[in-house]
């Protein structure tokens, strides 16, 4: 379960790598829930797609760009479910939903309300934590990328409005992880060993408009040899 993760601070990375404009504020390096972090969607005003929504895999070369606007949205970590009653309601429950199972987003009542609204969209981080077991003690441990640039995870977010209160919050999609050659020697034993859904870098656009039946296509396994796990130093 991915309850931390490290936000990309260097503010030229965001159009760089994601095409959104820079945050207008600091970030907090380290996202816990109920943190307030960014995530990316894409931009209300998009009425026409010309990136193939069914598309799961990398563009080839020579391919038209994508022309999908995306937009850079502001929440806490942890999602809050429009059905919630109440504000101290959504601060106890939205710690609990910092992930959402891909397996299980179109059965939960958590989660499946925003799923198929479509309410996708992807969270930039530079790395993300896990404990390392192993020893007999927790080892907090960093996990990135091997060429160093940034993560697009998959993720929902949802709009909460209740007496003149709003709360915009978003959750990370996780994919099981046991036989994954490096996730699976995280976390605690005997549980299953989950991992956030990564998304190819070419498949951002197509991910933010895929129809929401197509949707969990994307929900793989990051390959092993493109991530790197390194213990955190205290």
């Amino acid at each position: 379960m991915s309850v931390h993760y490290e936000s990309v601070q260097t503010g030229t990375l965001y159009p760089e790598a994601f095409q959104v404009a820079t945050p207008s504020s600091a970030l907090e390096r380290h996202i816990w829930p109920r943190k307030l972090g960014v995530f990316i969607r894409k931009a209300p005003s998009v009425l026409d797609v010309s990136v193939d929504a069914d598309s799961t895999s990398e563009p080839t070369e020579g391919a038209t760009p994508d022309k999908s606007v995306r937009e850079l949205g502001v929440g806490q970590f942890g999602l809050v479910p429009p059905w919630v009653k109440s504000a101290s309601d959504a601060k106890l429950r939205s710690t609990k939903l910092v992930n959402a199972r891909s397996e299980t987003v179109t059965t939960s009542t958590n989660f499946r309300d925003t799923w198929l609204k479509g309410q996708r969209c992807i969270v930039p981080m530079m790395a993300f934590f896990e404990d390392d077991w192993r020893s007999g003690k927790a080892v907090p441990t960093r996990i990135t990328r091997v060429d160093g640039k940034p993560m697009g995870v998959a993720g929902l977010w949802e709009r909460w409005e209740k007496n003149g209160e709003e709360i915009i919050s978003f959750t990370l999609l996780t994919v099981n992880a046991n036989s994954h050659a490096l996730l699976h020697r995280y976390q605690q034993g005997g549980n299953e060993k989950r991992m956030p859904a990564i998304l190819g870098e070419g498949t951002y656009d197509a991910w933010l408009n895929a129809r929401h039946e197509k949707a969990k296509e994307f929900m793989r396994a990051y390959p092993a040899n493109w991530l790197t796990a390194n213990p955190v130093e205290k």
